[in-house]
């Protein structure tokens, strides 16, 4: 297959707006998707119902940060392959990650499957909310092999330059679910909203399944999967899922902390993570985007281009940032109101986006250069810096200052320096790492 976008000899900025408008695109959509369960669980079902899917957020955040991590990891070894324009070594990555992602997606779903009640009162539950959240996950893990091969897919499809078809795969998935959720909720209550999502994510497969076939963009043939690259996979997989899975972590940490503030403060924290998804998204959107650019720009030994597209993005993906939070910071009183109604939790939503605002740009600032470490085969130090972040910073010092009797504010300063912490430390490594690229232009592909 050959690539959509040429990155290396196009236009910067032209490439750069290809390839990340599409995927800004569909993560919106992804959003418009996730906000649809939201809107018709709280206006339908209630604040107690709202507070059920906060308490099985975590578990979904984390399945969903393993799938693209994982993915993303796979797609730092083909984009590198695609750039060094490797036909044959390109065919047997992809016949080897695909017979991994079957596996390993199939072995999580039953393990989960298993493990969910002591996920749920291991993450502090409240028993007025554990048996809903329970039936929710139930029926929303039985779909992971679906989510995961999505995931898988899109990640292969973004190595040889093609965004396009994500962004249509979540637009037929969103209109899906936003026709099924009402009839499935009506129906089966709670229960039915897990289950119109796990239909119209099959169905979403399904469709980039029979794109894929008809246009032959890849061929896969199982004779060439080669054990050698199993090690390799792991070796940027494991570094590349953890990192996507720590945000995660912190959530659901995040949520056991706020849950013993109250069911309103549980349902106000669940309404924040749905909005910031707006503020957050366009910066995973990069860090993706810069993950399959950066290694094909490596792949060619021209990281020249990779340094320019890094600072292209910093450039357009904070004014975009900037925009984007002054609209959620103003707005998000009368946003709350659409989840759950009642001046209290929005009371909540509000202090939370005036103290934490500030740190979306600089959320963008830290996407863009972890996510030119993973292009450059560097996952590691990308992980490390999101432990920094999130595991050293955030969480200890949210448990500190609410313990301190500083309450939910507490936990709201500890997001923004925690934001603040990991654009600095994202910025020297980056910063670092491109005077090396500077002293050498034509270096070879990074292999930790």
């Amino acid at each position: 297959m050959e690539t959509t976008l040429d990155f290396v000899n196009g236009n910067t900025r032209r490439c750069l707006f290809s390839m990340a408008l599409p995927l800004i695109a569909a993560m919106f959509l992804n959003m418009a998707y996730n906000l649809v369960d939201s809107l018709w669980i709280g206006n339908l079902l209630g604040e107690t119902a709202y507070a059920a899917l906060t308490n099985s957020t975590p578990i979904i955040l984390i399945l969903s940060a393993i799938a693209m991590g994982a993915s993303n990891g796979i797609s730092i070894l083909l984009s590198q392959a695609v750039g060094a324009k490797d036909t044959e070594k390109t065919e047997s990555l992809i016949a080897t990650s695909l017979c991994i992602a079957l596996l390993f997606s199939a072995g999580i779903t039953v393990l989960l499957e298993l493990l969910l009640k002591p996920l749920l009162t291991f993450l502090k539950t409240p028993e007025e909310t554990f048996s809903m959240a329970y039936s929710y996950l139930a029926v929303y893990v039985l779909g992971y092999i679906t989510v995961f091969l999505y995931c898988y897919f899109t990640a292969v499809l973004r190595s040889f330059g093609n965004s396009i078809f994500q962004m249509l795969a979540m637009l037929l998935c969103t209109l899906l679910n936003t026709v099924l959720d009402p009839l499935f909720i009506r129906r089966f209550g709670f229960q039915g909203a897990a289950a119109a999502t796990l239909l119209s994510q099959t169905l979403c497969l399904v469709c980039m399944l029979v794109y894929l076939w008809k246009k032959k963009l890849f061929s896969f043939h199982l004779h060439l999967f080669d054990p050698a690259f199993i090690r390799q996979f792991l070796a940027k997989g494991i570094p590349s899922a953890f990192q996507q899975s720590i945000p995660a972590i912190s959530t659901s940490f995040l949520t056991s902390l706020i849950s013993t503030y109250g069911i309103t403060a549980l349902a106000a924290y669940g309404i924040t993570g749905k909005l910031e998804t707006i503020l957050f998204y366009p910066a995973m959107a990069l860090n993706m985007v810069l993950t399959a650019i950066t290694g094909q720009c490596v792949g060619a030994k021209r990281c020249d281009r990779a340094k320019d597209y890094i600072k292209a993005s910093l450039l357009y993906g904070g004014g975009l940032l900037l925009f984007l939070s002054l609209f959620v910071v103003l707005f998000s009183g009368q946003l709350s109101g659409l989840f759950v109604p009642g001046s209290a939790a929005s009371g909540i939503v509000k202090q939370y986006f005036l103290i934490v605002g500030a740190g979306y740009v600089l959320n963008t600032v830290t996407n863009c250069f972890l996510g030119a470490l993973n292009g450059m085969g560097m996952p590691f130090k990308s992980m490390l810096c999101m432990v920094l972040y999130y595991l050293i910073i955030r969480m200890p010092l949210a448990w500190l200052l609410s313990a301190a009797g500083q309450g939910l504010t507490g936990i709201w300063a500890a997001v923004l320096i925690s934001h603040c912490i990991a654009a600095a430390a994202a910025a020297v490594v980056g910063i670092l790492q491109l005077r090396s690229l500077e002293a050498l232009p034509c270096p070879p592909v990074y292999i930790e």
